[in-house]
This record gives structure tokens, sequence and C-alpha cells, in this order.
């Protein structure tokens, strides 16, 4: 009798699991956690897809920022949150890809304590320079860097940015010495840029998109695989001739590791919604990032990808965080 009660216990405790009871989910508001403060662009792609998302599965998803640490902060909250699908990581690449080879005792683990959902959007970053520059492409400024070694500046939006990275992969690829200039953010940046204070910038598209557009920036170069889809008569690094110079930034969503494998499903396949729905696909383009919607395992085999191929420049260039 005792043996037959606990196996109806153990029967009970299954049928109330969380697992089999992912067909109610969600039955209460969800919290989406952003790692940059309201105003930012990453901030601004979280609100569109959180409304986005809140159609799809029925339910309010709440934006709530946790800046600080490049990411750190706020992934080591959705870390330790419940894996019930209620707390979810709205992440960038230097939170989960860059973050573990930069900075020393992180209180997560990119890949242990978390479940992929999907990836969301991606943009490449750029090479610009003031447009009374006279060089017209990403060639033009190595064969100028050479001979000119150490005496070109160019800015990037922080140590270990992506930004930072992507210069690394051009001054390898290219064998020329260019002077980073480090900026904490991208506003100044693009300012001193303006005014002639420092050479040419890497920066993303969300950043460098007004001033490009306005005339007031030239892009040299993209580092993207293949050619932006809001800059498509950029070329690539690479179809210029500097391989492996491939340096996207990107977003996306992770929930704790255990959340149950079902609600996963159905918080992918509303991401997916939202990503192609027409009139986010077209805010999304304003703020100069492009869709990107996939599975749970493609996510999975990029984010793994991603953290050994950054960690590895790191590393073997000596690169430390702010």
């Amino acid at each position: 009798m005792k043996k037959l009660l606990l196996v109806l216990v153990a029967a009970a405790a299954a049928l109330f699991s969380p697992a089999l009871r992912a067909d109610d989910y969600p039955s209460k508001p969800i919290t989406l956690v952003a790692i940059f403060g309201p105003g930012s662009t990453s901030d601004t792609i979280c609100r569109v897809l959180a409304q986005q998302l809140g159609i799809a599965l029925k339910q309010t998803v709440i934006v709530e920022n946790r800046p600080g640490a490049n990411g750190a902060i706020a992934a080591e909250y959705v870390a330790k949150s419940d894996p019930d699908g209620y707390t979810l990581f709205f992440t960038t690449v230097g939170a989960v890809a860059i973050n573990p080879a930069l900075r020393g005792n992180l209180g997560y683990d990119p890949i242990k304590d978390f479940a992929p959902v999907g990836m969301a959007v991606f943009n490449s970053t750029m090479l610009v320079v003031n447009a009374s520059m006279q060089v017209n492409s990403a060639r033009e400024l190595a064969a100028l860097a050479k001979e000119r070694p150490g005496a070109i500046t160019i800015g990037i939006t922080g140590l270990g940015a992506i930004s930072h990275l992507g210069l690394e992969l051009f001054q390898a690829a290219a064998g020329v010495k260019l002077q980073a200039v480090p900026y904490r953010g991208a506003s100044q940046a693009v300012t001193d840029l303006l005014a002639g204070q420092v050479d040419g910038l890497f920066g993303d598209v969300p950043t460098v998109i007004a001033q490009v557009k306005a005339g007031k920036l030239k892009a040299l170069a993209a580092t993207s695989q293949e050619r932006s889809d809001i800059f498509p008569d950029v070329p690539t690094f690479v179809e210029q001739g500097f391989a492996h110079t491939v340096a996207n930034q990107w977003a996306g969503i992770l929930a704790p590791a255990l959340t149950p494998s079902a609600v996963i499903t159905k918080l992918n396949a509303a991401l997916n919604t939202a990503l192609n729905d027409a009139d986010v696909r077209g805010k999304l383009a304003q703020a100069g990032v492009t869709p990107s919607p996939g599975t749970p395992e493609e996510f999975a085999r990029d984010l793994a990808q991603e953290i050994a191929r950054w960690g590895r420049l790191i590393r073997a260039k000596g690169i430390k965080g702010e």
C-alpha cells in the first residue's frame, strides 16, 4: 500500500509539473529583461518585439531594464530566475559571447545557465569616415595606413566591444596598424568623427545610419558576411579581400536553463511570428537591424560558435575589459 501511495504521489507530481502544464503557458505577464537603459537602440528593439510577443502569446510582456557591466548584471539576474518561462533575457553578443573571455568571475555561464529561445535580429558593424576624407573603400584606407602606420585614428565603442573586435580583424587581414580610440558608447564617437577629432569609426548600423544617409559620413565597408540590406551599396570587407573580417552585432532571447522544452517551443514560435510581421519588420529596418528568425537549436549552435571565436581573438590580442 505504501509503495502504491508513493507511485500515486509521483504520478500526481508529474501531472502538475511545469513541462505538462505548458499548454496553459503563459497564464501571467512575462518579463523580458533588457541589458541597456531606456532609449538605447537595444531597448527600442526589445520593446518593439515585446509588444508583438504579447499579441502572439495573448499575454502582457513587460520590458525591465537592468543595465551595467556590458549585460552581465541582467544575465546573472535571469540565470538565477525560476525556469518557468516568465523571466527572459534579451541579450546582445557582448553579454554572452564576449564577456566570458573579457571578464573574469562572471556570475553566469552563457551555455550552462541558459536555454536558447531564438535569435532575434542582427546588424553589421560598419567602417565609416568623415565624408571629406579622401578614401572611398577599406582597400584605400588600408593603403593609406601602410603609408602612415599607427597614424590613422579609428574610434571604437569600448574596449572589447564588437566594434573593437571588428577593427582587430581588419588590421590582421590588411596587415596594417591603426590607432584605436576607445569611447564609452557611440554618441561621443560620432560627434568627434564629424568634428574631425578622429579619422574613422567602427560602429554598428544603428549608430551610423542617420549620418551616412545624410551624407555626413562615408561608409567604406561592412563586417557582415553578405551586404547589409540597410546599406546594399556598401561592400563587405570580405568582398574587398579582407577574409574573416566578419563581426556582426546581434540580439536574441534566452530563458533560464531547465525551462520546459514545450515552453521554449511556444516562445520560439511567438518570436518568429513577431519577426515575420510586416509592421515589426518595418520598425526594425528603421532602427537599422535585420530580423533573423530561426530555431532554438540554430541559436544554440551560433552562440557556441561566437563564444569560441571571440574568445580566441580576445586571448590572442590580450584584450582586457574596462
